[in-house]
């Protein structure tokens, strides 16, 4: 059956499939296992856990492993069915899970960090695993030897990282509000270019190699679209969470990005479509209170609630204008961390509430590109 893609937003809502519950602590990531009924989770309680969906249509842990320090990001690779864990000690863990996914066996630890690690990449091509922390650094090591092949040193806490596998390229955000683009060697690295545009940390990064754009979410509520594909440094800024952007997944096929935010709003914006760039917030002019009293919403540039604008510029916005190019659902738990399985339109989301959701994302974004699948 062939895959069925809409390009546009859909108005009906996520579909809480299952909650997971068991974890003693804030779950610090959750990811779906391709082509199976199942997820890895990893919390501050010190485990990892594989849970596997039984025909009772509960899901329960059948692999249960206790860590030495609070794990703190993850990363799964599923051709090779290895698991990488960073923990709050600065290490990164590796194992390997069972073609049943019953069983976990550990390979090696590397000393990544002095402190806590915020995100992990595995690299199959070159055999690096890549991680940033709170010690203020990126490094890779050599997951052949163990051994560390470099590092490079921020002036704030790392806190999420993207990776280009083609080109080598790293994306690092950082606590100031900066994302530094890096291109990694072999012993060495350089610096390309840094990105500045958020007013608050940025908490998560999302890149598109196909389209070679770049999104990051922060602690000041927005999300920037970075257009790192070399036309003229094109930013857009998006507006419409109420609380710091937690977690994002761009949907190349169907042009539509998604976004959690720590309150539990889950979003998905419509980038198939043709957006401004601001100020004013609309003719690029600085407008105070005492100038203008006039606020509206300007999707087109990216403003989904209302914002300052100035009088000649309120009496242009058309109705029509108002449309919101963005869909906005309440996931009803605290957003940490999320992650989609875009070929089955599934995502799970989990949090400080110590809770994992899966939902049937299909319903919103208008796409399932697995033959024949039904999440249902």
């Amino acid at each position: 059956m062939a895959a069925e893609i809409h390009s546009r937003p859909q108005s009906s809502r996520p579909v809480l499939l299952s909650k997971i519950e068991g974890h003693q602590d804030a779950v610090t990531a959750a990811l779906l296992i391709p082509k199976e009924d199942g997820v890895i989770t990893a919390s501050e309680d010190r485990t990892i856990r594989v849970w596997l969906k039984r025909d009772s249509g509960q899901y329960w842990p059948s692999i249960y492993h206790t860590m030495a320090s609070p794990c703190s990001a993850m990363a799964y690779h599923h051709d090779s069915r290895r698991i990488f864990v960073g923990q709050d000690n600065g290490a990164v863990m590796e194992f390997h899970v069972s073609e049943d996914f019953n069983k976990m066996n550990f390979i090696k630890t590397y000393p990544a960090h002095q402190n806590r690690v915020s995100a992990i990449i595995f690299s199959l091509a070159t055999e690096w695993v890549i991680s940033t922390g709170h010690d203020k650094c990126v490094s890779w090591m050599c997951t052949r030897s163990g051994n560390m092949l470099g590092r490079h040193f921020f002036t704030s806490w790392a806190s999420c990282l993207q990776y280009d596998f083609d080109t080598q390229y790293a994306f690092v955000g950082d606590y100031s509000g900066q994302i530094t683009l890096l291109k990694l060697e072999q012993n060495t690295c350089s610096v390309i270019t840094t990105l500045k545009g958020h007013e608050g940390s940025v908490a998560c990064l999302w890149w598109d190699p196909i389209q070679r754009l770049l999104f990051s979410g922060a602690s000041d509520n927005s999300i920037i679209m970075w257009d790192i594909g070399g036309r003229k440094g094109r930013t857009l800024l998006l507006q419409g969470h109420h609380d710091k952007v937690q977690s994002l997944c761009y949907l190349q096929l169907t042009r539509q990005l998604v976004s959690c935010s720590s309150d539990g709003g889950i979003a998905v914006w419509n980038m198939d479509v043709s957006r401004e760039e601001h100020h004013c917030r609309k003719c690029g002019q600085a407008v105070c209170g005492k100038c203008s009293s006039k606020r509206s919403s300007y999707p087109v540039m990216g403003f989904e609630f209302q914002v300052r604008v100035c009088d000649s510029c309120y009496d242009s916005i058309k109705d029509e204008d108002r449309t919101s190019l963005a869909t906005f659902h309440e996931g009803k738990h605290n957003i940490s961390h999320m992650s989609m399985d875009i070929a089955r339109g599934l995502m799970v989301t989990c949090g400080t509430d110590r809770i994992v959701k899966i939902w049937d994302m299909t319903p919103v974004v208008g796409c399932s590109l697995a033959t024949g699948f039904s999440p249902h």
